[in-house]
């Protein structure tokens, strides 16, 4: 039965949405605060629930925060990595979809927030910084990685070391996140993501060309 359905009871709609609602606050607070002066107590208050209810959802801050990075950043990976299972066309368009899909779903929302977030904590919280390595950071490696396997092997682009590139491919990117959590309010403006990225794919165009011509 929808969850907008009239015949849903109202106190029944509002309990089933109550987790993402949590995950939803967390996210807002987690990127204002961090995570070490994030509060579950400011979560619940955001959330619109009592940190009791808050605990019948999430034992603790940290699977909490494992939550947020699930709802905002895996669904996105797991697009990208149906998107690359069906690529028919060239592997630089490949490359361009994927990236166009980070700057748009995460680089221009609140999820932006988490890689600063990670970079900040990880010393502090290592089972953290484990959990996003394994969860995401494996995952986004492997999947540009596969990505110029695909180009160098029907000739789209020269041979390249896979590791190092794959890190140079995301580092604008990263860049750009760190920059609008640390710099946009002195700056007084947002950085320009879809400037970036056409600047980006301009550069990886070139750098990625075969012998005797552009990439395709």
């Amino acid at each position: 039965m929808p969850e907008d359905d009239p015949a849903v009871p109202r106190w029944r709609r509002r309990k089933e949405a109550r987790p993402r609602e949590i995950v939803d606050a967390a996210l807002t607070v987690f990127g204002e605060r961090g995570f070490a002066a994030a509060r579950l107590d400011d979560v619940a208050a955001q959330a619109g629930v009592s940190k009791g209810t808050l605990y019948l959802y999430f034992p603790n801050k940290e699977e909490l925060f494992k939550a947020v990075v699930r709802e905002a950043i895996l669904p996105n990976l797991d697009m990208a990595e149906r998107l690359l299972a069906g690529a028919q066309g060239p592997s630089f368009a490949v490359l361009e979809t994927l990236l166009t899909l980070f700057a748009t779903r995460i680089l221009k929302s609140r999820a932006g927030a988490i890689p600063k977030l990670i970079i900040a904590e990880a010393g502090n919280f290592p089972d953290l910084a484990r959990f996003y390595y394994d969860e995401v950071i494996r995952r986004a490696f492997a999947l540009l990685a596969a990505v110029l396997a695909r180009g160098m092997a029907r000739g789209e682009f020269r041979p390249v070391d896979v590791d190092s590139t794959v890190r140079l491919i995301v580092a604008p990117m990263l860049m750009s996140a760190l920059w609008r959590s640390s710099f946009e309010a002195l700056e007084g403006r947002p950085p320009d993501v879809a400037a970036l990225l056409a600047a980006h794919l301009d550069a990886l165009r070139r750098t990625l060309a075969p012998e005797g011509g552009p990439p395709s």
